[in-house]
């Protein structure tokens, strides 16, 4: 595999960026996809020079299963998986230059030492060992030097996209509503002092659950484009699917009880559920970084989404049936058939609890989800578009359990919901 370049310069232009996409598309087409030929090295490394939006969809593509042939699979799969922690970086001279604008002192007066090699570097910054005056170890993020320009770049092209789609697509279906939505969770991720609240709210929230770790954040070191938080460890996600067996259940359960007690406690749904932010522990304990794409969830939807979880869980078929009509808002018809059915293959950890997630599964949730995209094309007009807060939980489907899929152990997920919902 190619060797990702670092502090190359990162192109900002909206025309630039939109040829780099496509020369990737030509690369990897269906010809080069058959052969491999070094189209996912390529990939990789085009994806990860433009950072921003392109990184994250590379990072998405490293780990989500049933997006490539079974063939090309791990090929595509492994040359992207270094998008994750090792993106091409911004250069030191750049990065300390931001952070003595950002937190208006001399680098030397923020911090007794720093490393100018990032220990990982991702689509919107890179991180920093650093060590404070009081001597404590810390991770200092920051923000590449121009992804802010590069990202309104993307969603320029992706507005131009919109007002095509907006002209095909069915009346029923709000493009300017998908687009709003989708535009503010990734400029929110432009903001790490809103990261740093969400942050805090989810270790205010978690605090006291032995096995769930969130790093504190340290405020006297943060602002816009620059977080610090206290170094955490561990290991990745490759290196804790070898763990035994019990200690992989472990994971698996802290996972999922992070994900759905944030859902339907507090409203809160982490919207990036990438390997790169989670660092296992031997022990069985999880730390959990990165919470800039944070979705609140309308409260106003939260007992539907709490009927569904009981129903699943108390195996009632006609319960879950009805559950879903109403969370969706669906109107009989085809769509609604298929969507009903979509969400039940979704629920069925829950339903055949203890569940094991594989591969296979997640893969199949990726081929259903296509289904119900041709009702949307179609001429039936049962088709109801989700409400703008929902939009963001397919990542739930296609990247959670892509994750808990590596770890492959079965868990009883049904009792690890009754243990938090029944409160």
């Amino acid at each position: 595999m190619r060797r990702m370049s670092s502090g190359r310069s990162l192109p900002t232009g909206r025309w630039g960026r939109l040829a780099r996409l496509a020369a990737v598309g030509a690369r990897t087409g269906a010809g080069l996809l058959s052969t491999g030929e070094g189209a996912a090295e390529y990939a990789a490394e085009v994806l990860g020079t433009m950072r921003g939006l392109a990184a994250k969809a590379g990072q998405t593509l490293s780990y989500v299963d049933g997006i490539f042939p079974e063939a090309q699979r791990e090929q595509y799969q492994a040359a992207l998986a270094a998008l994750r922690a090792a993106a091409p970086r911004s250069s030191w001279s750049e990065i300390c230059a931001l952070i003595e604008a950002e937190l208006g002192s001399p680098i030397a007066e923020l911090f007794a030492a720093i490393e100018p090699e990032p220990f990982a570097s991702a689509s919107i910054g890179q991180v920093h060992r650093a060590r404070t005056h009081q001597g404590q170890a810390v991770a200092v993020k920051v923000q590449h030097p121009g992804v802010a320009a590069a990202i309104d770049s993307d969603l320029s092209n992706a507005r131009a996209l919109k007002s095509v789609l907006s002209r095909l697509a069915p009346r029923s279906v709000d493009v300017e509503a998908v687009f709003a939505e989708v535009s503010l969770r990734l400029r929110e991720e432009l903001d790490y002092a809103l990261e740093a609240e969400h942050q805090r709210a989810f270790a205010a929230f978690h605090a006291g659950d032995p096995t769930i770790r969130i790093p504190a954040v340290i405020g006297e070191c943060s602002a816009r484009r620059v977080l610090t938080s206290e170094l955490a460890s561990g290991d990745a996600l490759e290196l804790a699917a070898t763990r035994p067996e019990a200690t992989r259940r472990s994971y698996a359960e802290t996972l999922w009880r992070f994900v759905f007690k944030s859902n339907l406690i507090a409203g809160m749904f982490n919207a990036d559920p990438h390997p790169g932010n989670y660092l296992f522990d031997a022990g069985g304990s999880v730390t959990f970084l990165d919470f800039g794409c944070v979705q609140p969830l309308d409260p106003g939807l939260l007992p539907s989404a709490r009927a569904l979880h009981w129903a699943a869980i108390e195996r009632d078929e006609t319960a879950f049936e009805r559950a879903v009509i109403a969370h969706l808002g669906l109107r009989g018809g085809e769509y609604q058939r298929l969507a009903v059915g979509y969400s039940r293959l979704c629920f069925e950890p829950l339903f055949a609890s203890p569940f094991r997630l594989t591969r296979e599964y997640s893969a199949s949730l990726v081929s259903e989800i296509q289904r119900l995209k041709k009702a949307m094309w179609s001429k039936d007009k049962s088709f109801v578009q989700l409400p703008p807060t929902l939009i963001l939980l397919n990542r739930l489907q296609f990247g959670f359990y892509s994750v808990l899929a590596r770890l492959d152990v079965s868990v009883d997920y049904a009792s690890l919901e009754r243990s938090f919902l029944d409160r």
